[in-house]
């Protein structure tokens, strides 16, 4: 029997948190891209509360709740990876202190254009407790959206009309690298919270500009006409968690949502910072944190791959399949949202991404509808086990081969790709 090189990569996001064993030729050339911050320590009690009591570029939750009738918490929803269940405890706490009931709170699920989350999605994010206690809606972009104004951008501005009834309001997220520069801050507003006109102006067409990619922020007027939008829709405070690999919290940034996203961005840069591995004949894309959204694994793994071309796979493993996207995705052969029609002729890639020759989805839960997020259905290999795809790739490449391994595609940063 060969010796096998053995590489554990993290699954099932939000379906237990398991763990899946990648083994390779031990001739092959194997590299882990690790991110800095991928074994952080979590959080401990101490610190949580320590941020809590020292807010960024504004005052406590309590000092602000003082004299307010109703609150508003904001959270983002599965295709994110915020453990917010551990973080809301805090949160009450404060509120209670200031003496405001539990009548008076309400969540809301800053869903943007996904799809609506269900009552096993609400306790897997909020706990059990906050089902028990409190209302929990979900965002609609398409009803009950009070227009706000205009961004110096030109962006209509209509944000959840619930959100806009109450005096305080808080939000919850993570602080991760996104194709838009960085998720957390004023994104649980814009599109968190926006209406579907709202989202297609800034998606679509600020969405288009060359300065808008991971880790850009000064020049990218996409998420500046978020902050605008944010600061419309007078959003009080955010918390924004840095996140391990276990998606466990390691840093906290709580305050004015502008602030502390500021402070938070500093560190999350170095947190999330990968190096690359140079012309891969293979590069393994995991998709963990955000494995209902795939398509953003080749944004970075096709940098890696050689101008000639290599193999890319993709590992998605999550029984929800790829998440709804009202705006992106499709919804027929030649039918869906108004963003899908700007990927090709009839809404769908041409062709498979950037560098790619062969293109194979891992996926023990096919979702072949969702794949049109990557390339052509019918160009790509599926497999349902490791064994099926580390067969066929040796058979292409004997025993010899350079290999690149991503252990979560979906929230890596690698600054190299946009230097």
């Amino acid at each position: 029997m060969s010796h096998t090189k053995k590489v554990t990569i993290p699954i099932l996001a939000w379906y237990g948190d398991e763990e899946l064993e990648l083994d390779f030729p031990e001739s092959w050339d194997v590299t882990v891209c690790k991110m800095k911050g991928q074994d952080a320590p979590p959080l401990n009690e101490a610190g949580i509360r320590q941020a809590f009591a020292n807010p960024i570029g504004t005052r406590t939750i309590r000092e602000m709740a003082e004299g307010k009738q109703e609150v508003a918490i904001l959270f983002d929803d599965m295709s994110r990876p915020t453990p917010s269940a551990d973080l809301i405890p805090f949160i009450l706490e404060e509120l209670a202190s200031a003496g405001i009931p539990d009548d008076n709170i309400r969540f809301i699920a800053a869903i943007g254009a996904h799809g609506t989350m269900n009552g096993i999605d609400f306790r897997k994010k909020l706990g059990e407790d906050v089902m028990d206690r409190f209302m929990v809606y979900n965002h609609n972009p398409y009803e009950n959206c009070t227009p706000i104004g205009k961004t110096s951008y030109g962006t209509p501005v209509a944000i959840n009309s619930e959100f806009m009834a109450c005096d305080l309001t808080i939000g919850i997220g993570a602080i991760v690298p996104h194709p838009f520069g960085f998720g957390g801050g004023c994104k649980i507003i814009m599109p968190g919270v926006a209406a579907m006109d709202t989202i297609d102006a800034n998606h679509g067409r600020l969405g288009r500009s060359p300065d808008v990619h991971a880790g850009e922020l000064a020049k990218n007027d996409l998420m500046q006409d978020i902050i605008e939008t944010a600061q419309l829709a007078g959003l009080d405070i955010k918390v924004d968690a840095i996140l391990n690999l276990k998606r466990q919290v390691t840093a906290l940034f709580v305050g004015d949502p502008l602030a502390e996203f500021t402070e938070g961005v500093k560190l999350a840069r170095k947190h999330y910072e990968t190096a690359m591995v140079r012309d891969a004949d293979i590069v393994i894309a995991n998709c963990f944190s955000k494995a209902n959204e795939m398509l953003l694994a080749p944004m970075v793994a096709s940098p890696m791959l050689p101008k000639t071309g290599g193999d890319m796979v993709v590992i998605a493993i999550t029984p929800e399949g790829q998440i709804h996207h009202y705006l992106l995705r499709s919804f027929g052969k030649k039918f869906g949202g108004r963003g899908w029609k700007t990927k090709g002729p009839e809404g769908v890639p041409t062709g498979l991404p950037a560098g790619t020759k062969r293109l194979t989805v891992l996926a023990q839960y096919a979702d072949r509808v969702g794949a049109d997020w990557l390339a052509p259905p019918d160009m790509i290999n599926w497999a349902k086990a490791w064994p099926e795809v580390i067969h066929k790739l040796r058979s292409e490449y004997g025993e010899k081969a350079k290999v690149a391994v991503i252990p979560d595609a979906t929230i890596q940063y690698f600054p190299e790709a946009w230097a």
